[in-house]
């Protein structure tokens, strides 16, 4: 049962960095900023925030569900994008090319799927008991 405490810790130390790159790297997520959407640099400042409290939430136990909950949002609410940037390729030839980017779009959902899987509850019944035969 080790793969799920270790997609936590690999999942948190993924968002606490990609949410501190925005911080570092910010001119990269302004250019993929969907153009109709308002105030860029400020969305850029809120995702990197939201990914970097993400992230430590899911380090934290009393906090994992709740954090995985706002991370897929997160997700959900970046994917647009991801498909501005496959829709333009031609606008971030610097950063990657079409086919990559189309990827982007299906990976996306398989780390919201990912972070679903690694931060729900278990139920009780289906936790190992100890010291039963």
């Amino acid at each position: 049962m080790m793969a799920r405490p270790l997609a936590r810790v690999l999942l948190g130390v993924f968002f606490i960095a990609a949410g501190a790159n925005h911080f570092v790297h910010p001119v990269f997520y302004l250019r993929i900023v969907p153009g109709y959407l308002p105030d860029h640099a400020l969305l850029v400042a809120i995702s990197g925030v939201c990914e970097c409290l993400g992230g430590i939430g899911l380090l934290i136990p009393k906090t994992r569900e709740l954090a995985g909950i706002g991370v897929i949002i997160l997700l959900i609410a970046v994917f647009p994008a991801n498909v501005q940037m496959a829709q333009h390729p031609e606008l971030y030839r610097d950063i990657g090319s079409a086919p990559a980017f189309y990827i982007r779009l299906p990976l996306q959902l398989i780390l919201i799927l990912v972070v679903w899987w690694a931060c729900r509850p278990v139920p009780p019944s289906s936790q190992p008991r100890l010291g039963r035969l």
